[in-house]
């Protein structure tokens, strides 16, 4: 039977999980590891389709909970899926929807706290409450639009089915994200609904591929999603039994403080398959996420968090992050890092970005997510030409103490 896709490790680096690799899917292929652009609309905030490609975006993620809602899963299938309606011609994943039923739909206006987010890792700080807007059950779950109310129902079928007419080159298994608060029995209840969810997604989604197929269409590869939170046991018995199953890749769910990273990660990826691709979900708020997670596997990345701190005028530079709108830089004729390639830095300076967002400019926001956005992009390619040239760890330690500064880089580089 043809391939959804296909992956192969290039180098792997010795006495570590880290390699780089190419996935190979029908819209192109994708250089691993990668950082994935986060795109949940079936659009990356304030840039274009051309802008993300030029800054060096090999892949865009979208959202299935949103698409759903507007504009629709069977408006995407008419256009001729995420690729054709976005004008994007290169590899797209999508995921399953579950995240966002489980903090955003639950989140609005009351239930989970979804909108706390710290400069330590950037994670979403989910906290469970008594009056929530979805009830999940082994059938499924049931749940409330964020856009007027309606009542929503999805299960691990129908999640597949609207991904498929989102029509992405990668899938995600519908799953359970559990909040950091949840005590270990409801953790392990959580994992156990993720595994007969992962069960049905597969079944479904090797049905529709089988309709693809005879229509001549392409095919489309699906991941399973691994979890267990912070509970080592769990998240190797998670990664057994999806690594036992036909999945074309994995991802890796959950929320993460950088710290945590380093070993749930391996205690996952030394289980999973070497043969196959692993995915970190809602990864890269900060340097030390992309370092530690390649390091111990991880293949890709996704993360909304690059545009999302631009747009609030957080700025990364190699010295570390940087607040644009702070008086200091009104007279700042210096790029926003002058060690930085991209668009915005080559042509504009501190001064006139930091003028752009105090006269609420849209164009300040279009140039701080360009520079965002090409800033990790760029971190993660420098990450696989290291690993494939041999000199990963010095520079992983230079590229952390010239960021963080050396005392805090001794944390992620223990």
């Amino acid at each position: 039977m043809k391939q959804a896709l296909k992956f192969s490790v290039i180098k792997q680096l010795d006495g570590t999980l880290a390699r780089t690799g190419l996935i190979e899917t029908p819209h192109g292929s994708i250089e691993t590891p990668a950082f994935i652009v986060g795109g949940t609309k079936a659009t990356v905030k304030t840039l274009t389709p051309d802008q993300v490609a030029a800054l060096g975006g090999q892949s865009i993620l979208v959202n299935t909970y949103h698409l759903m809602l507007r504009p629709g899963a069977d408006i995407m299938a008419a256009a001729g899926g995420v690729n054709k309606f976005m004008n994007w011609a290169k590899p797209t994943f999508s995921d399953s929807g579950g995240f966002q039923i489980f903090s955003l739909g639950m989140a609005y206006k009351k239930g989970i706290d979804a909108t706390s987010h710290s400069e330590k890792g950037d994670a979403l700080q989910a906290v469970h409450s008594s009056s929530q807007l979805a009830k999940v059950t082994d059938d499924g779950a049931h749940f409330r639009s964020q856009i007027n109310g309606d009542k929503l129902y999805m299960t691990p079928e129908s999640s597949m089915e609207l991904q498929h007419k989102i029509a992405a080159d990668i899938h995600m298994a519908f799953d359970e994200l559990t909040s950091p608060l949840a005590g270990r029995e409801y953790i392990k209840k959580a994992m156990d609904r993720t595994h007969a969810w992962a069960i049905r997604s597969l079944k479904r989604h090797q049905e529709l591929n089988d309709e693809h197929l005879s229509r001549g269409e392409n095919l489309q590869a699906l991941f399973g999603v691994v979890q267990g939170a912070r509970e080592e046991d769990l998240r190797q018995e998670s990664a057994k039994f999806l690594g036992e199953r036909d999945f074309d890749g994995y991802g890796i769910g959950g929320v993460f403080e950088p710290e945590e990273i380093a070993n749930t990660v391996r205690w996952v990826n030394e289980i999973l398959p070497n043969d196959k691709p692993r995915h970190l979900l809602g990864m890269g708020a900060q340097p030390a996420d992309l370092f530690l997670g390649v390091q111990y596997g991880i293949d890709t990345f996704d993360c909304v968090a690059p545009t999302r701190q631009a747009r609030n005028g957080a700025l990364f530079t190699y010295d570390g992050r940087i607040n644009i709108k702070n008086s200091g830089y009104s007279q700042d004729f210096t790029p926003i890092d002058k060690d930085c390639d991209c668009y915005t830095c080559h042509n504009f300076t501190r001064a006139y970005v930091r003028h752009l967002f105090m006269a609420d400019e849209i164009l300040g926001l279009t140039l701080a997510s360009i520079h965002n956005e090409r800033f990790v992009v760029r971190t993660v390619d420098s990450i696989r030409d290291s690993i494939n040239d041999g000199n990963f760890f010095d520079y992983k330690k230079k590229f952390l103490e010239r960021y963080y500064g050396v005392e805090r880089a001794q944390d992620f580089l223990k």
